[in-house]
């Protein structure tokens, strides 16, 4: 389920990006993906890909990964994002939902640590 007024577009910096053309409240479940999991031999290949970078870590323990279909790879990541993604183990998928309003016309983001507002560096930002 992806929110019929969510849409995919050029970003100034950061390629591609996923945007809102009506306002949204705080709390919306926004978008509900199925996943492809992936085990740990599975990981292995996929971390020496392009892939590698549009992945999530999977399960309890975190040995799995998974690949999120729908729009989930192409929300860009920001450390005060304004959604937050919430992982269903028991049904293989994951949600995005907002953590405050949405005016229309602004993009949509996620945290790549998880919560919206964890400020670890992520992986390109370590560098």
């Amino acid at each position: 389920m992806i929110l019929p007024f969510l849409f995919i577009a050029p970003t100034k910096k950061m390629g591609r990006g996923v945007f809102t053309s009506e306002h949204i409240a705080k709390g919306t479940v926004i978008e509900i993906a199925p996943v492809i999991v992936m085990n740990a031999t599975d990981r292995n290949y996929v971390d020496q890909t392009l892939l590698h970078d549009y992945i999530f870590e999977w399960g309890d323990d975190a040995l799995q990964c998974c690949m999120a279909l729908g729009y989930v790879p192409i929300y860009n990541h920001a450390y005060n994002s304004n959604c937050e993604y919430e992982m269903d183990y028991e049904n293989n998928t994951i949600q995005i939902v907002t953590v405050n309003a949405i005016k229309a016309g602004d993009e949509l983001f996620i945290n790549y640590n998880g919560s919206h507002n964890d400020k670890t560096p992520v992986w390109f930002d370590a560098k």
